[in-house]
């Protein structure tokens, strides 16, 4: 597996792992009914922002966004948005996106990377960040509306370089 740049050329395939993790209503904050073209837009960061995909060969497995959480005094404190393709879980995808983002964030000088909305009935996501040296600073109770749990709590979620 290869962490790579984003190219406009990845888009037919991230959009369809993008479809299904929004389409699915049980890990992301997006309106599920986004299109393409909002997807696009939202996901593809612009410099000083960056967006990877992690690659088997020619085939995309998921893509890390990363950039400032917060413009102004909240500048030196980064963020990350991670997916991964249904198929390709459990393979260590997410972790690599997710040290290419803190070594990415390290190298820029900021002080910290916070995920601002990580579902916390997301155990996977949760397990892995705190391995990697995230902890919860607090939840927003009730915040996400998942499609058979109901109202679950949103995870704020820091790691201080």
């Amino acid at each position: 597996m290869l962490i790579r740049e984003f190219d406009n050329q990845d888009w037919s395939q991230l959009w369809p792992i993008i479809e299904d993790v929004v389409r699915a209503e049980e890990t992301f904050p997006y309106d599920p009914e986004m299109t393409a073209d909002a997807a696009y837009t939202i996901w593809v960061e612009a410099p000083p922002g960056r967006t990877v995909v992690a690659v088997d060969g020619d085939r995309v497995l998921g893509s890390a966004k990363m950039g400032t959480n917060r413009p102004g005094p909240g500048a030196h404190v980064s963020t990350a948005s991670f997916l991964v393709a249904a198929d390709a879980r459990g393979r260590g995808v997410g972790t690599a996106l997710c040290r290419d983002a803190l070594a990415w964030a390290r190298r820029r000088g900021y002080a910290g990377m916070q995920f601002n909305a990580v579902v916390e009935v997301n155990r996977s996501a949760v397990e892995l960040y705190r391995r990697e040296g995230f902890e919860v600073v607090g939840t927003v109770p009730g915040a996400f509306r998942h499609p058979t749990l109901g109202r679950v709590g949103l995870h704020v979620m820091y790691q201080e370089f």
